[in-house]
């Protein structure tokens, strides 16, 4: 079987759109969105939507978590921390590259600064709620308050917005072969989950990314240094991992379509859907 090259100028191009984050589907029910995520599907609904406005709130999604849990962004952008936002108590918002705004609220601590530049899974502060406690504003016990305000200013139900709520999104990669911000997003998560990979997934590799893959190549033939610049060795190691994923080819280091799909194949598991 032959293997379709691809240069490494088209792998780049394939990965530099992983930092605008858009909204193919927006205002559609279930329709997932490029470049957000549900960064919160392994933790129980304690407030939903609907229990809010009988309460006569705005809206929002409540999750019980114990204090201090991490909090990934659910989609690129710049946080804005407001301290003792009213009922809110500490709050996070992310206003994202194409208007919409996340708002997380009740947390104990913020871990990010205003302005700061945050990718899909960026920790941008931890849980709070526990009544009474500074930051928790009118909360009666541990949660987190997630919801989304639109660029028109109207707030709406996240789980709306982004669909399902599974996690990470398959790569089309396993179809089309061709390289891009969601594959690379799965391998940043497979890489933190299980090689030491400690950066944003975001979409966008870069030297910890391609360090934490060389580290995780070793288990496939990669000798070379942990550099975080890939060269053929680190590719010939990915190809070995992408021949038990389906792939035919040639250990060439030489990356192609039928290289990255398998590769893919291996990223789609459903192992690293959540984050």
């Amino acid at each position: 079987m032959t293997d379709d090259r691809i240069s490494r100028r088209t792998l780049v191009r394939g990965t530099v759109a992983a930092g605008v984050v858009t909204a193919f589907g927006a205002g559609r029910a279930g329709a997932a969105v490029p470049g957000f995520h549900h960064p919160f599907t392994a933790y129980p609904i304690t407030g939903t939507w609907q229990d809010h406005l009988n309460r006569g709130s705005l809206g929002g999604i409540d999750f019980g978590m114990a204090v201090g849990t991490r909090l990934p962004a659910a989609g690129g952008g710049v946080v804005t921390n407001t301290p003792y936002n009213g009922t809110g108590g500490h709050t996070v918002t992310i206003q994202h590259d194409n208007g919409y705004r996340t708002q997380y609220m009740h947390l104990s601590r913020f871990l990010t600064a205003n302005g700061t530049r945050v990718g899909m899974g960026g920790v941008v502060g931890l849980s709070g709620g526990a009544a009474g406690a500074p930051g928790s504003g009118s909360s009666t016990g541990p949660h987190l308050h997630w919801h989304m305000i639109t660029p028109s200013g109207t707030r709406i139900n996240p789980l709306t917005y982004l669909g399902s709520g599974t996690g990470l999104p398959k790569t089309s990669t396993e179809q089309d072969g061709v390289p891009g911000p969601i594959l690379w997003q799965r391998a940043q998560n497979w890489l933190r989950l299980e090689h030491g990979y400690t950066g944003p997934v975001d979409g966008a590799p870069g030297t910890n990314t391609y360090a934490a893959l060389q580290r995780a190549m070793r288990a496939y033939g990669y000798t070379g240094p942990v550099d975080g610049v890939p060269g053929a060795n680190t590719w010939a190691a990915v190809q070995r991992l992408a021949a038990r994923w389906g792939y035919t080819g040639p250990i060439d280091g030489v990356m192609g379509p039928n290289s990255w799909r398998g590769f893919a194949r291996f990223l789609n598991q459903d192992r690293y859907d959540q984050l």
